[in-house]
């Protein structure tokens, strides 16, 4: 039977294209195409299809039972629990904890009644035995194998029927209904897809572990997390011993939700409280150092900033950053030149986020505004205040969302000074001392005298 001609897949997105270049058109990547397995000539017509049932949108639905693990900050991330047919994605960097993690919600999945199976594709059974001995899990009525094939995997999983699948990792399985090697686009395609079809048809929960490529990118097409319900993201620095697990989509719970971890000699262990850690190791008041009042999903986080401004020996300046958007960085320092008359000409900039966490919101442009502001005069922040809000190309400051619970959690932990742009509604204050303000000029020029 006369073949068809090789498509070229976006590792990266998952675009298909007719024939190999360079750079994928769809997202612009480069060197991301790869050569999918060619496919037989036309087949027999496909069979005539069943008229489906439908429903109004007014039909009402009793809620997917879930299962806790026991494990708080991850049962918050899945929004509640383990729903029963969903297919979960844990993706993170090698030797993050990805395993350890998984392998200690197999043992309270199990303990709480909940059939389990950890199907290893990475390490032998003796291995995973091992690390179960070393977390004190030896006990854990957990069922264990160690296989690569997705056809026997499919056929223990249909005979075992377990509530929950644990397969670690995707990209080490292979189908033999796919012409390509283990890891290849095709086949982490296809080995997604039956897995997921398997979890929907039987009921089973599925977790896969997905490898993260250099840039940070979960490893393989894009289309795999569209076929997934939930993609988790396990993230932290190797110097840092927290551990962020965030989700990235949840077709069950809230998105952007992350939960605390801490990597101790006994495995991961949760933080009920990341607030308090993150600004445990807070010294004395220093010029640069800023507590910023942040929202990560459903849960206020304060996390401190810290900024070093210091004279460049070189004709270019640096702006490092770690933990924040660079770009935004540039920003800031545009907005502080143009509408302070602040300039960092001939100064390297350096921004760190303390404790390894990761801030993505715009709210934090105010409290990187006053790090800077605060290294660059030299003047340091009074050591109870928070800040927070967003700033304008304009210089204008604009109020951001969840004003209360920020200040709440700034309350909580012993603040009792806050500044903030005007407008939001910021609620009972009891008793914290709030500076509002609508220029980013009244920052530079009424706190740290600069401009």
């Amino acid at each position: 039977m006369a073949r068809s001609s090789p498509r070229y897949v976006c590792t990266a997105c998952g675009a298909s294209h007719a024939k190999w270049a360079g750079q994928c058109d769809a997202c612009g990547a480069w060197n991301t195409l790869e050569e999918e397995g060619a496919k037989a000539g036309p087949g027999p017509a496909p069979k005539a299809g069943r008229r489906i049932a439908l429903a109004g949108l007014d039909a009402e639905e009793r809620p997917a039972p879930r299962a806790a693990s026991g494990i708080a900050e991850l049962d918050r991330v899945l929004g509640g629990g383990l729903v029963p047919g969903s297919a979960v994605l844990v993706a993170g960097d090698p030797g993050i904890g990805k395993s350890t993690l998984l392998l200690q919600a197999a043992a309270r999945f199990a303990a709480g009644g909940l059939s389990t199976l950890y199907i290893s594709g990475e390490e032998a059974a003796a291995q995973v035995r091992m690390r179960a001995k070393r977390l004190g899990l030896q006990d854990a009525p957990v069922r264990l194998g160690a296989e690569t094939a997705l056809s026997d995997i499919l056929a223990t999983l249909d005979a075992e029927r377990p509530g929950l699948a644990i397969i670690d990792s995707i990209q080490t399985m292979w189908s033999d209904t796919a012409d390509s090697a283990p890891g290849s686009v095709t086949q982490v395609r296809a080995v997604a897809h039956q897995l997921t079809a398997f979890a929907k048809r039987r009921g089973t929960a599925i977790i896969l572990v997905g490898h993260v490529t250099k840039e940070g990118q979960i490893a393989g097409p894009r289309v795999v997390e569209h076929m997934v319900d939930t993609v988790l993201h396990f993230e932290g620095e190797r110097g840092h011993q927290f551990r962020i697990l965030r989700g990235i989509k949840n077709r069950f719970g809230a998105t952007d939700e992350i939960g605390v971890f801490e990597m101790t000699g006994q495995g991961l262990a949760e933080i009920a409280n990341p607030s308090e850690l993150f600004l445990s190791e807070r010294g004395q008041p220093a010029p640069g150092s800023v507590v910023f009042a942040g929202i990560e999903g459903s849960r206020p986080v304060l996390v401190e900033l810290q900024a070093l401004v210091a004279p460049t020996p070189h004709a270019q300046p640096r702006r490092t950053v770690v933990g924040w958007d660079g770009g935004r960085l540039a920003m800031i320092l545009a907005v502080l030149e143009a509408r302070c008359g602040i300039p960092f000409a001939g100064l390297d900039v350096y921004l760190n986020v303390a404790g390894g966490l990761k801030i993505a919101e715009p709210a934090a442009d105010l409290a990187v505004a006053a790090a800077l502001l605060s290294a660059r005069e030299g003047e340091p922040l009074a050591h109870d205040t928070v800040v927070f809000g967003e700033i304008s190309l304009s210089g204008a400051l604009r109020p951001v969302g969840q004003t209360e619970n920020r200040l709440k959690e700034a309350r909580k932990l012993g603040f009792t000074a806050a500044i903030l742009p005007e407008g939001g509604k910021p609620g009972p204050t009891g008793g914290l001392g709030l500076t509002r303000m609508g220029q980013l000029a009244d920052l530079a020029g009424g706190v740290f005298g600069a401009g």
